[in-house]
């Protein structure tokens, strides 16, 4: 699939060049324009049980659109609702990626979309829930961020602490914990921190430049209560 991210330095799209009989899966109304020899259709993701599970815990949307060049070729334009980035991932089937909540944008119909599942304290604690959305198989993989988005690579035995709102995605085969921000709660709670996600190498993770959940607190305080 030829592809293109256009606009990286503020609210880019992505633009598919679709061979005749290619296909894209993307996010419900991801679809920004598209060719005439080109069908939408929307289609569930797997079984009927991980279509909702999916849908229900990590706010992904119970059907993607499938998006397929049934008449010739074709071209689509491809985009999100929040003011970030947009990066592509060539899967080769040696590793997948864990996405958090609001993050997958699109992908090749070869990248198969499953849910992970957490233990309690990571889901309690880390932010991201007990459900993750599990990206794996081959072809090329879109994530949306909000802001920009940094990828960090740890060596073999190499951490690193990421505050859990500005995490995006990591690869499927590392381990984090979670844990405290300073060496006490009381410590962790002053710095405006409270609970982390320390990550060990080897792997990538990709992270984001804002953090919404501190951005709707930010909202709250500047837009008058209905009350």
């Amino acid at each position: 699939m030829q592809h293109e991210i256009l606009y990286r330095d503020a609210f880019p799209i992505i633009r598919c060049l679709l061979s005749q009989g290619e296909q894209i899966k993307a996010e419900s109304d991801a679809m920004i324009a598209m060719s005439p020899t080109v069908d939408i259709e929307g289609k569930r993701e797997g079984s009927f049980l991980g279509g909702l599970v999916r849908s229900l815990v990590t706010s992904e949307s119970f059907f993607f659109q499938y998006l397929t060049a049934a008449r010739g070729d074709g071209e689509v334009l491809l985009g999100h609702p929040m003011p970030g980035a947009i990066e592509s991932i060539d899967l080769d089937g040696s590793h997948g990626f864990i996405i958090q909540k609001g993050g997958f944008l699109a992908a090749a119909p070869s990248v198969e979309l499953d849910t992970k599942t957490q233990n309690f304290a990571k889901g309690l604690f880390s932010g991201a829930g007990f459900f993750l959305l599990h990206a794996h198989g081959r072809g090329p993989l879109f994530i949306a961020s909000y802001g920009a988005m940094h990828p960090i690579d740890l060596a073999s035995g190499e951490e690193i602490v990421i505050d859990n709102g500005h995490l995006v995605a990591w690869q499927d085969n590392m381990n984090y914990d979670v844990q405290k921000s300073s060496s006490g709660w009381v410590s962790s709670l002053k710095s405006g921190e409270g609970v982390v996600c320390r990550f060990k190498g080897p792997g990538r993770i990709l992270i984001q430049t804002r953090n919404p959940n501190a951005f709707g607190s930010w909202l709250s305080t500047i837009i008058p209560s209905s009350n």
